[in-house]
């Protein structure tokens, strides 16, 4: 029976990894922060996890001592979980060594983050996670919300099932905080299917008063070698206990998943090898590029390799998931390695087919994107395709930025014909503290949780974030969503603060035949004098629905203030028909009063008051 949730990617791994843990023990860091607040939250609600436990959480001094507690669970006998991101992880490094040098099976789960270098960045790519790929964990990827949850649970499996310790890496932001309609598996039936044995094997070698045992001794170069080497078997063995851990969540969840993912055409000639939230964006690529090849009768086919389980890497494993008539590969990796051969994964795919039968019959070429969180969409993904068949193609290429120094990056064309039907788009724009973002939360939950549609949210802030410009980018559709990238072309977009309209090109993002709402206090006739004319000639050229509501003027005459949301939030449900509008201000206003109920009944009374007003007066 499915479980649809609105969740982001942060408290869908938290979820399932809730069950499977003993202690956790954290030091908080953007954006993996919510995972141990969530965790934190339901302990002290009083939640059980598979053993009949609340799961205890402990706060540590930094991540460097976090990972000791962790490391000290572990040695105990004890299921230890944490939770970090960029410079975080990279305090954790010299314990992850010791923790995978024995064989303790710990899951660290990681909003993936950009390490800061020559200067700091908050948003998400792989640096933090590709520099501990050599410290013996497994490395297990996350491209959605909904891989969020059900690859949190093949990480805890695996990692007692194969005696290794797993990191389970998402990306920061992009899944991390991006809100998406998923069906949540149910945690009873995925922790029944822990391997026992293995468990209580873990347990009997935990360091114990009454059955002392010498362990993590000081070993020197007669015997450190040969033991080293020793753990070869267990690593060698992982892919296919991740398959077959993969295999029984599927039995649970309904989901498929292997080590490598492979979608497209089963003759394809031309691959690209990807891993985390560019995946979607990847498959959406592959599809509009096998149908225009249909359309022209070319003989190219495309595909897409989905990365899940990075370290370790299966030779066995990726060539298996290839088409055998693969000619070019081109792999794509979110960081940067200065002074390297080339970054990571490339190297991996590069080594694989180097020394496997494919030899001198497949090209691999490797490139750069979305560092710092910087957006990826489809047509940057068509360019790689496009390098991918030429002539020459371009190595160590970068798409989604203008490289005017080194002369790296792929030149991208518009996909004028390339249009998701199935999918209603809508893009808010606001000031950081007018409450967009979380009414935004709040449809999205709605629309998502209460009209049967697929949902997505993600939200770009000004580095300022409050009196900052604040977008939220929302998908509905009655399909799965896998767009991983801004809202450029929407069928709604709403200015949420009329002075943006002489700064910001909002309406051109408007589809023809789509609504623009204004907040505004002017007139007609001062509307008429204040819009660019830029503006004007383009709503009345592509047939644009224009609405204007003064929601500043009802939220002060409510008592509310400064907080328009409620208002604008009512307004989009009465113009957009995405739901029956009594019925979804029915919803708000439940919403409302769960909000505010702490604050007594005449906050409740205000806020119920701007969403009826909102509704009736755009």
């Amino acid at each position: 029976m499915s479980n649809y949730v609105t969740v982001d990617g942060n408290q869908a791994a938290a979820h399932v990894a809730y069950d499977f843990t003993e202690v956790a023990a954290i030091y908080p860091i953007t954006p993996s922060s919510p995972m141990a607040e969530h965790t934190d939250r339901w302990s002290a609600q009083g939640r059980l996890n598979m053993f009949g436990q609340r799961v205890q959480l402990t706060e540590m001094q930094s991540e460097a001592g976090a990972i000791a507690a962790i490391h000290g669970v572990l040695q105990a006998g004890g299921l230890g979980t944490s939770f970090t991101s960029s410079q975080g992880l990279m305090l954790m490094v010299p314990v992850l060594y010791r923790i995978a040098g024995e064989r303790l099976p710990g899951v660290l789960h990681v909003a993936s983050r950009t390490v800061g270098t020559h200067a700091m960045s908050i948003f998400g790519d792989h640096s933090d996670v590709m520099a501990c790929r050599d410290t013996g964990f497994a490395q297990l990827s996350s491209g959605s919300v909904q891989e969020a949850a059900d690859m949190a649970a093949v990480a805890h499996l695996a990692a007692v099932k194969g005696s290794i310790p797993f990191m389970h890496f998402f990306d920061g932001f992009r899944t991390s905080h991006e809100l998406s309609r998923i069906d949540m598996p149910d945690t009873k039936k995925l922790t029944a299917l822990m391997d026992t044995e293995a468990l209580d094997c873990f347990r009997a070698r935990a360091l114990n008063p009454e059955h002392p045992m010498l362990r993590a001794t000081v070993q020197n170069g007669d015997v450190y070698f040969q033991v080293r080497e020793a753990n070869n078997t267990a690593y060698d063995q992982l892919a296919d206990v991740v398959e077959d851990v993969m295999a029984q969540v599927a039995g649970v969840t309904g989901r498929e998943y292997h080590v490598f993912d492979y979608y497209g055409a089963a003759d394809a000639t031309d691959v690209v090898v990807a891993m985390g939230s560019v995946s979607g964006t990847a498959q959406e690529a592959c599809d509009y590029l096998n149908a225009r090849a249909q359309a022209d009768g070319t003989d190219k086919r495309y595909g897409f390799l989905q990365v899940h389980l990075y370290r370790p890497f299966s030779a066995k494993h990726f060539l298996g998931a290839l088409p055998e008539t693969v000619q070019r590969i081109a792999v794509l990796d979110r960081c940067k390695c200065m002074g390297s051969a080339g970054e990571p994964l490339f190297l991996d795919v590069s080594s694989v087919i180097a020394n496997s039968d494919r030899a001198g019959k497949v090209t691999v070429i490797g490139g750069r994107y979305g560092l710092s969180s910087k957006d990826t969409d489809t047509a940057q993904i068509v360019a790689v395709f496009d390098n991918l068949a030429a002539a020459e193609p371009k190595r160590g290429f970068t798409i989604g930025i203008n490289d005017d120094v080194t002369n790296l990056s792929l030149p991208v064309r518009p996909l004028e014909d390339f249009e998701d039907g199935d999918t209603y788009s809508c893009k808010f724009w606001g000031l950081g503290g007018d409450g967009t973002v979380g009414a935004n939360h709040n449809t999205i939950r709605i629309l998502g949780d209460c009209a049967d549609m697929y949902a997505q949210a993600y939200f770009e802030y000004d580095s300022k974030k409050s009196f900052g410009v604040t977008k939220s980018h929302l998908r509905l559709s009655k399909k799965p969503i896998r767009s991983t990238y801004y809202v450029k072309r929407a069928d709604f977009v709403a200015c949420h603060n009329q002075s943006y309209v002489r700064q910001y090109d909002m309406v051109q993002e408007v589809k023809p035949g789509g609504t623009f709402l204004l907040n505004t206090s002017w007139t007609p006739e001062e509307l008429d004098a204040n819009l660019p004319g830029k503006m004007k000639r383009y709503i009345a050229q592509n047939g644009i629905r224009l609405f204007t509501v003064d929601a500043v003027e009802v939220a002060q005459r409510v008592g509310l203030g400064s907080h328009i949301n409620t208002v604008l939030q009512a307004a989009f449900f009465q113009i957009a028909g995405l739901m029956p509008v009594e019925e979804a201000l029915d919803y708000m206003k439940d919403a409302a009063r769960k909000s505010y109920a702490r604050k007594g009944d005449a906050v409740v009374a205000k806020n119920v008051a701007a969403i009826e007003e909102g509704a009736q007066k755009c």
